[in-house]
């Protein structure tokens, strides 16, 4: 609640950026608002010129603006990126929320399971045997950690994680509410009618520095590993199948289906709703559009876009096609009246 939220002056947050000001270093903010909603003490920021409008109407007390903005204000704060200066700003000065305190007596954990210090265990989350909790871990309430998984430094798991038996995940990570991490992936051997379950003792492993979105799923492998890369960030209800093997830094966006043993290069991004079939590979810096279902494989830098998806330009090509297909059927069929051929 912003009654809670720390002030902070103009000038640590100047300094903090690396940005020109020429106000008050003195004069203090409470929090950060959109240019539209920010009073006198809350920071802002300009980083899409559709509303530089409100720029001349805002209350924000300052206001992050790149460095080439033209014009002038006691208030601006130039940078070279406003929405990566706001980014350091809320995560060092306004981020904070609250962590359980200690180990809650009515959390759960196995004898055999190995802590490190400052961990945090909120009520009711488990901790199975065998199971190791790296140094500064956070597991809020309701969280499960299965026998034998490890969970390493500075990790945060929200409220209702489960990570089953021998999963790992690195360091950094934050995995939010609702997340499964390791069941069965979806394997069957079908034989007259009859679907038999094939075993899934492989796991998955999460490397540093990943984020993973509300009531995403991540299926354990069959044999081996299901392996999502670091600094790989992954949005809500996105389903990632068992032998998957997402590359570093990914950007993943919701409901998102990746199949089972496909590959997604570094540096990929998956806007909405798009899938990677089955044993698919998409290389590096490959950019897959909103809804898009790649069938095949691409090595990249690409963007693919449709479904089927194909590279853009055909794509866009096609579309236009399709556009057309009335006034091209119009015509035709006024040839044949014409000829005489209907």
């Amino acid at each position: 609640m912003r009654s809670r939220m720390p002030t902070v002056t103009l000038g640590e947050i100047a300094d903090l950026v690396e940005g020109e000001f020429q106000g008050d270093r003195d004069r203090r903010v409470t929090g950060a608002r959109s240019l539209g909603d920010a009073g006198p003490e809350d920071l802002s920021f300009l980083a899409n010129a559709k509303y530089q409008k409100f720029l001349a109407t805002t209350r924000a007390g300052a206001i992050l603006v790149e460095r080439g903005m033209s014009g002038d204000s006691s208030r601006w704060i130039r940078v070279r990126d406003p929405y990566l200066a706001l980014a350091m700003v809320l995560q060092k000065y306004f981020a904070g929320f609250p962590l359980p305190e200690g180990i809650s007596p009515a959390a759960q954990i196995a004898p055999s399971a190995r802590l490190g210090s400052d961990v945090r265990v909120g009520a009711f989350a488990t901790v199975g045997e065998g199971a190791t909790i790296g140094d500064r871990v956070v597991l809020f309430e309701g969280v499960h950690v299965g026998a034998g998984a490890e969970i390493l430094d500075d990790t945060i798991l929200h409220p209702g994680v489960t990570v089953y038996y021998g999963c790992k995940i690195g360091r950094r990570c934050i995995v939010h509410s609702g997340v499964v991490i390791g069941a069965d992936g979806y394997g069957f051997a079908t034989s007259g009618g009859v679907h038999h379950k094939i075993p899934q003792i492989g796991i998955v492993r999460i490397e540093d520095d990943v984020e993973i979105g509300a009531n995403t799923t991540i299926d354990r492998a069959s044999l081996g590993e299901t392996v999502v890369g670091a600094g790989t960030k992954i949005d809500n209800l996105v389903q990632i199948a068992h032998n998957a093997r997402v590359g570093k830094g990914c950007l993943i966006v919701a409901q998102t289906a990746l199949a089972g043993s496909c590959e997604v290069g570094d540096y990929s991004v998956l806007a909405g709703q798009s899938g990677v079939s089955g044993h698919v590979r998409i290389g590096a810096k490959v950019m897959v559009a909103a809804q898009s279902a790649v069938m095949k494989d691409y090595e990249g830098p690409i963007t693919l876009a449709g479904s089927p998806a194909r590279p853009l330009r055909e794509h866009l090509k096609g579309e236009a096609l399709t556009r057309r297909l009335p006034d091209i059927l119009a015509r035709l069929e006024a040839l044949e009246r014409k000829s005489g051929s209907e």
